[in-house]
């Protein structure tokens, strides 16, 4: 495949950044939308997948972002949560140690149940079944701590397979798919750019580059440039104030979309230089 577009985490603030990018850099002339592949992490995985269904990003933008009556609140388990992200920032932690620790407290975090938390997703998503062009979405499986990657030939239902990716682990509960209860892919990598080795364009939104360290390891994207053209694209200070400190902050959406959309149209010529090369 000649072309990829790497969507990484950064909650619902971030799917709103993600779509806007992609909105103004197509209005200053650069179509990200017909990209090879899509990887999608997290609230990667729901913009993503809206992508390579088809979904206009400007129609993607009327995406119910708010909580209504019939969903269930967001209750994190905030001592579980503090443990998992002490974990998660811990850099001299072998990589795999730290996956399994975090899946563990994931499985014992007292949060809202998991057939509440599936359904408000999916009924979020307008599309149920797996797109044709190649998408994969990224999760840990919370027992083990091993990466999994999904795509349309794994045979797990796609609502499923978004929902784990985007199971942040203590806020939101591991997610069933086949035998194995699943976890946030942002566990392993904010980007797991790593997936779209191989393809000779690359662009990566990186919603949370600038304010995790695993945002957009380094390692992933210095090693994809070592065989491609890539243009790494994350929330300048601009849109950063737009997006506010919370990832989960509903009322953002509209301020995140105008914001990323104004930034995507300053960006295009950096991001034509990668991706029309």
């Amino acid at each position: 495949m000649e072309s990829a577009l790497v969507l990484g985490a950064g909650g619902i603030t971030g799917i709103a950044w993600q779509l806007g990018v992609i909105t103004g850099l197509r209005e200053a002339g650069v179509d990200l939308t017909g990209a090879d592949l899509i990887v999608g992490t997290s609230a990667g995985s729901v913009t993503g997948t809206l992508l390579a269904a088809g979904v206009d990003p400007v129609d993607a933008q009327r995406l119910e972002a708010r909580l209504g009556a019939g969903d269930p609140p967001i209750r994190p388990d905030w001592e579980r949560g503090s443990q998992a992200f002490a974990i998660l920032t811990d850099e001299t932690r072998d990589p795999a140690s730290i996956r399994a620790e975090v899946g563990a407290l994931a499985l014992a975090a007292n949060v809202i149940d998991e057939h509440s938390y599936v359904t408000s997703l999916a009924r979020r998503l307008p599309v149920h079944a797996w797109p044709d062009r190649p998408l994969l979405i990224n999760a840990v499986d919370a027992a083990t701590g091993d990466p999994v990657v999904w795509d349309r030939a794994a045979g797990v239902p796609l609502d499923r397979a978004v929902a784990a990716s985007c199971a942040v682990p203590c806020i939101f509960p591991p997610v069933t798919v086949g035998g194995g209860r699943f976890v946030d892919g942002g566990v392993r990598s904010g980007t797991n750019a790593d997936l779209a080795a191989g393809c000779a364009r690359v662009v990566v939104l990186a919603p949370l580059a600038p304010v995790r360290m695993h945002g957009a390891p380094a390692a992933e994207i210095e090693a994809l440039r070592r065989r491609a053209k890539v243009a790494l694209v994350a929330p300048d200070d601009a849109t950063l104030a737009a997006l506010g400190p919370n990832v989960f902050d509903t009322t953002r959406w509209e301020p995140a979309i105008e914001a990323a959309t104004a930034q995507g149209r300053r960006l295009a010529s950096e991001v034509a230089a990668a991706w029309d090369s």
